[in-house]
C-alpha cells in the first residue's frame, strides 16, 4: 500500500502534470487545445497524459479524429484528498493564470469558422496570378467599408497607418512622444491633403485624449517597446466609447534578445494568454486573439492580431 501510495505521490509532484490537470479538471480538451493553451511540444503533452491516465486520474473520448481528455471524477477515486491538494497546488504555479487565460480564448474559438475561413481564402489568394489582384486593392477595399468612427492611433510613427484609416474615418488621432515625428506626419498629411487626422504630441501610457471619445483605439508594433504595457491598455479602455474596441498588432512573444539593443524593445513580445490576461485586468471583454503572420526568414517573428471591446454599462 505504501508503495502504491508513493507512486502516486510521483504522478502528483511534476508540476506539467499539475498544469494538465488544473486545464482538464472542469473542461475536456484534445491534445491539439492543450497544446494551443500551454505552448507544449505534443510529444511532451502526449507523454505525461499517458502517465496521467496509467494513474486513472485522466478518462479519455474518441470525438472523430481527435481524442479528448478531462480529470476523472476526484471523489471515485483512491487519494482523493492529495489530488485535491494537488489541484490547490497547481494554482500556484507561476504559469496558471497564463494557463487559464488561454483556456477560456480557446474555448471561445471552438464555434468560431470565421478565422478559418478567411486563412483559407488568404492562403489561395496569391495562388493564381490576375491581372489587377492585388493584396493593396484588397485592402483599400476593406477600407473603405469601415463605417466613420473616430480612432486613436497610438504610438503611430509618422502616420502611415493613421493615413490608409483616414481614407474612411470620421477622424484619426495619431499620438506619438516625437516632436520631430509629429512634424513628419503633420508634413505628410498636409502633402496628401489629408484633412481628417490630427497628429498629437503625448505619452500613450497617458495619450491626450478625452476619455470615452473614440471608438477604436489601436496599437500596431508598439506594445513591446513598453516596460509597463498594462498602463497603456488601461489608458486605452478610458479613451474608448462604452462599445468601442481595441485592436492590437504586435510580436509573440520570442528568444531573439538581441531586439532589445537592434529594435529597443522593452520585452520579446507576448504569449496569447498573457496578452489575454492584460486584457481582461484593463476591463476588457470579447477578447479575440490569432497569429496574423509569420516572416519566412529567421528570426521567424510571429505576429499577434488582437481585438477586444469595452461594454457598454
Amino acid at each position: 500500500m505504501s508503495s502504491d501510495i508513493l507512486k502516486f505521490l510521483r504522478t502528483l509532484a511534476d508540476s506539467t502534470r499539475l498544469r494538465l490537470l488544473s486545464l482538464l479538471e472542469k473542461e475536456t480538451l484534445s491534445v491539439h487545445e492543450i497544446q494551443a493553451i500551454t505552448r507544449m511540444g505534443q510529444s511532451r503533452i502526449s507523454t505525461h497524459l499517458s502517465v496521467l491516465l496509467k494513474a486513472g486520474l485522466l478518462s479519455s473520448s474518441r470525438k472523430g479524429r481527435h481524442i479528448f481528455y478531462k480529470l476523472s471524477a476526484t471523489h471515485k477515486l483512491s487519494y482523493s484528498e492529495l489530488i485535491l491538494a494537488a489541484l490547490e497546488g497547481a494554482r500556484q504555479l507561476p504559469e496558471y493564470e497564463a494557463d487559464q487565460a488561454n483556456l477560456r480564448r480557446i474555448l471561445s474559438l471552438r464555434e468560431e469558422y470565421s478565422r478559418l475561413f478567411f486563412n483559407q481564402v488568404a492562403g489561395r489568394f496569391d495562388r493564381h496570378y490576375g491581372p489587377g489582384r492585388s493584396w493593396q486593392a484588397f485592402g483599400q477595399l476593406l477600407l473603405r467599408m469601415l463605417p466613420p468612427l473616430v480612432i486613436a492611433d497610438l504610438g503611430s510613427g509618422e502616420g502611415l497607418i493613421s493615413e490608409l484609416l483616414a481614407q474612411n474615418a470620421k477622424l484619426v488621432i495619431a499620438v506619438d512622444n516625437s516632436p520631430k515625428i509629429i512634424r513628419f506626419g503633420e508634413e505628410q498629411a498636409r502633402k496628401n491633403h489629408i484633412k481628417n487626422i490630427q497628429f498629437r504630441l503625448g505619452d500613450i501610457r497617458k495619450p491626450p485624449i478625452e476619455p470615452e471619445s473614440v471608438d477604436i483605439a489601436l496599437f500596431s508594433q508598439v506594445l513591446h517597446h513598453l516596460s509597463d504595457p498594462e498602463t497603456a491598455l488601461n489608458s486605452a479602455f478610458k479613451i474608448l466609447k462604452p462599445g468601442g474596441k481595441i485592436f492590437i498588432l504586435d510580436l509573440l512573444l520570442h528568444n531573439f534578445t538581441e531586439a532589445h539593443k537592434l529594435y529597443g524593445d522593452e520585452l520579446l513580445g507576448f504569449s496569447e494568454g498573457q496578452m489575454h490576461l492584460l486584457l481582461e485586468q484593463a476591463g476588457f471583454s470579447n477578447i479575440d486573439i490569432c497569429i496574423a503572420a509569420r516572416e519566412e526568414d529567421p528570426p521567424h517573428f510571429e505576429t499577434l492580431l488582437i481585438s477586444a471591446l469595452k461594454k457598454e454599462s
